[in-house]
């Protein structure tokens, strides 16, 4: 579903924007997003550095001012009554910054308090989980260690929101793996998860809705169902011979990838081209539907690196 929408507007919504703009100077970061997340949904943020991530989660968190818009948690205002939106979100940073002389433990705690509460026998599964030394102060810990420290009190909350920029970063592949079964556990109570990531296969298991963010605009949105659908799906053929040569089909682009094969890209109906492919002698025929990787660099090319996001 392309453009700058959501689902339409309600009080209710764990995340609102509308028409939401941040200029730094010169620069336009973030222009007119328009974005609803429903309580207990997981919603994918996509988009490399520079796109506008992490300004838009500021200006959720209220650490900004907007230029233009608003944003809304849960109906109240992000900036304008920024205790009370907060009150109900947990924060996960993409680089870690705690207290180096506590240790994880008394990190936990103090935590615990800021926020109001927390799940202690879920904290202690957590901590079993993600094999976390509580007792080394957090100077002591790797990077990895240190985003633990963050993974487990956020989740420990049981916030109804949680916000996570980047959460994996520094996790080894075991430790990616006790993260997404964290965020199904947190599916399953129904709270909302806004997952902002560039690990792509990590959005395409585990989240609801996926929004694509290209220069502070949000220019896809959709279930990952809906952006295949309006994405081309694959079609790899090997002939038993050499490949022929077909072309001139509307909406279907080819490729050939070996004295017998073909690849083409296929955007609606396959039926024109099948119709095409029975005449000749055909060794093997795959179908497959973009990957979320693919979608996303439909969007994109190998000019758009750019600096922080």
């Amino acid at each position: 579903m392309k453009g700058s929408g959501g689902r339409g507007g309600s009080a209710t919504a764990a995340i609102e924007t509308q028409g939401l703009t941040k200029r730094y100077s010169a620069t336009l970061a973030l222009d007119g997003l328009n974005l609803t997340v429903t309580p207990g949904e997981v919603y994918g943020y996509l988009g490399p550095n520079g796109a506008g991530k992490t300004t838009t989660i500021r200006l959720l968190l209220g650490l900004h001012r907007p230029t233009a818009g608003r944003a809304a948690l849960f109906g109240v205002d992000a900036w304008g009554d920024a205790v009370a939106a907060h009150r109900r979100v947990a924060y996960v940073a993409g680089e870690p910054f705690l207290w180096p002389a506590l240790t994880s433990a008394e990190t936990f705690e103090y935590m615990a308090r800021l926020h109001g509460s927390t799940d202690r026998p879920y904290r202690d599964l957590l901590v079993e989980r993600f094999q976390l030394d509580t007792n080394k102060k957090v100077r002591a810990l790797s990077k990895g260690n240190r985003q633990k420290v963050q993974l487990v009190a956020a989740f420990a909350s049981r916030a109804d929101l949680l916000i996570l920029d980047e959460p994996t970063s520094g996790l080894d592949p075991l430790m990616e793996m006790a993260f997404r079964q964290t965020v199904e556990e947190a599916r399953a109570c129904g709270q909302t998860v806004f997952l902002s990531s560039h690990i792509l296969s990590e959005v395409e298991a585990l989240c609801d809705r996926v929004g694509i963010l290209r220069e502070g605009r949000l220019v896809d949105e959709g279930t990952l169902a809906e952006l295949r659908h309006l994405s081309a799906q694959t079609i790899d053929v090997v002939f038993a011979g050499p490949a022929p040569t077909i072309g001139g089909l509307s909406g279907v682009a080819v490729e050939r990838t070996g004295p017998n094969g073909l690849r083409f890209e296929v955007s609606g109906s396959p039926q024109r081209l099948l119709e095409q492919l029975v005449r000749y002698p055909i060794a093997s025929l795959t179908s497959r539907e973009p990957s979320l990787e693919e979608i996303f660099l439909h969007h994109y090319d190998a000019r758009d690196g750019r600096g922080s996001g």
